[in-house]
């Protein structure tokens, strides 16, 4: 496959591009349960320093957490504070959730995460607390609470709350634990995980809590619940096989009746989009075998406040990019970079660089105007052709429009404008994003604009 035509002007304009997709969906209040659950007082609550690590990469503190009992359930985790050398703790601290415990990777992660914001990341394991019910993990598990739901009416079951809560917990104890260790208060955080633990990152900003600085949830691209199934018919015809633990208990496509439509408006971020006003920075995988390449655009418009994503080429459900020859990196170094750069810039109070764009159609093809300012390091053209509009396994090419060698950077003070013609596909389907590389303090880091699918003349 190649790169689509694309007519590469470079225009200095004045002032900044538009977005445009979808209007703005018609209002509803959030249902309280979320907010109910996770703020309700529990005594089982605990916490305890378990160990402190020093090497010459820098410090690892290990905390033991009890968060809540839920359903006779008491859950515990294991959390790890990084601290690279030279770093000096902030009034904001990045928590990242995952699931299982640590890890040998999750630590190299950590760390590296850690590195590159310059101040200490937490990290929290065990979200949610698993094996339950009979051996029952992840997205099967989530589905059986789903299904006691239904059956009860209890608002309590849904996985997706005790896991926010966990979140909520976790904060409670890092406070207490830089007031103890550092004798300094943390303030705020940064909330970011990847998947369904990308979703309690989305659910924890829905819940309430005020600490909640910023958000940075990865691969989890299905906000807006109705409207994505629906578009997963679309494109790949039926139903992905990834959420087959939903399907096979008949919750997708959701059941017409009033508890199932009040489960899915509980769980939903997209129904809290009016008190979701932090900033968010949202990073998908192109090849991601879970969602429709376009899914962002049935909610992107309806975000409120300041919001940034990143699409990484070439890579799934994992983010970690693969080669022409399908080698995968060890690390998903973009993303990484990207949501190091977002949270960087969230802990020490630093401007993010400003992205815009705006497509306009055309005989042939489609124009698109793209805005920035900042750190310039490179801009290029990221694109894929399929015969349908399932492009899970498409092959990404790039083109390159510009970039700065030797290590050099261009500083862009006020906005301008890319201009770049983007032509249809001779034969079924295109699509097509612009990214834009940024420098901030040494750190280099790519933003996306949206997406767009481009299909041939009939």
């Amino acid at each position: 496959m190649t790169c689509p035509r694309a007519v590469l002007t470079f225009v200095l304009i004045a002032g900044t591009a538009g977005l445009g997709f979808s209007q703005p969906a018609p209002e509803a209040a959030p249902p309280p349960y979320l907010a109910d659950y996770v703020h309700k007082p529990d005594p089982s609550f605990a916490w305890k320093l378990a160990g402190k690590t020093t090497s010459y990469t820098g410090t690892v503190y290990e905390i033991d957490l009890t968060s809540q009992t839920w359903h006779e359930i008491i859950w515990t985790h294991k959390i790890q504070v990084f601290v690279p050398k030279g770093a000096k703790p902030q009034r904001t601290m990045v928590l990242w959730n995952q699931g299982g415990k640590p890890s040998a990777g999750s630590g190299l992660l950590g760390l590296k995460i850690a590195e590159q914001v310059g101040a200490p990341v937490a990290f929290l394991y065990g979200i949610p607390n698993q094996p339950l019910f009979g051996g029952k993990t992840e997205d099967a598990l989530i589905a059986e609470t789903f299904v006691r739901y239904l059956e009860t009416k209890d608002p309590t079951w849904p996985l997706l709350f005790p896991m926010v809560k966990s979140l909520v917990r976790a904060m409670d104890a890092l406070q207490a634990f830089a007031k103890a260790e550092w004798q300094m208060d943390v303030k705020d955080f940064v909330v970011t995980g990847a998947s369904k633990r990308g979703w309690t990152s989305w659910l924890t900003a829905a819940s309430g809590d005020t600490r909640v600085k910023a958000i940075a949830p990865l691969v989890i691209d299905t906000l807006n619940f109705p409207v994505q199934m629906k578009n997963q018919l679309t494109a790949f015809g039926k139903p992905s096989l990834m959420i087959h633990d939903y399907t096979e208990r008949h919750l997708v496509p959701i059941p017409n009746t009033e508890e199932a439509r009040k489960l899915w408006q509980m769980i939903d971020p997209w129904v809290y989009r009016q008190s979701l006003t932090v900033p968010k920075m949202i990073i998908n995988g192109a090849n991601d075998p879970y969602w429709p390449l376009d899914a962002l655009n049935s909610y992107w418009d309806d975000l409120k406040g300041e919001k940034y994503v990143l699409y990484v080429p070439n890579a799934g459900h994992n983010l970690r990019q693969t080669n022409a020859d399908g080698k995968e990196e060890l690390i998903p170094i973009r993303a990484v970079s990207t949501l190091s750069g977002f949270c960087k810039c969230q802990v020490f109070d630093k401007p993010m660089p400003k992205l815009t764009w705006k497509y306009t159609a055309k005989p042939d093809g489609i124009g698109l105007e793209v805005g920035f300012e900042g750190t310039l390091k490179s801009q290029r053209v990221w694109s894929a052709d399929a015969t349908t509009r399932d492009f899970r396994k498409a092959r990404w090419n790039e083109k390159v429009l510009s970039s700065t060698s030797g290590g050099a950077k261009v500083q862009v003070s006020g906005p301008v404008s890319l201009l770049v013609d983007i032509g249809l596909p001779e034969t079924g389907f295109r699509a097509v994003w612009v990214e834009i590389e940024f420098e901030i303090d040494g750190l280099t880091f790519p933003l996306s604009t949206q997406l767009r699918i481009l299909e041939a003349k009939k």
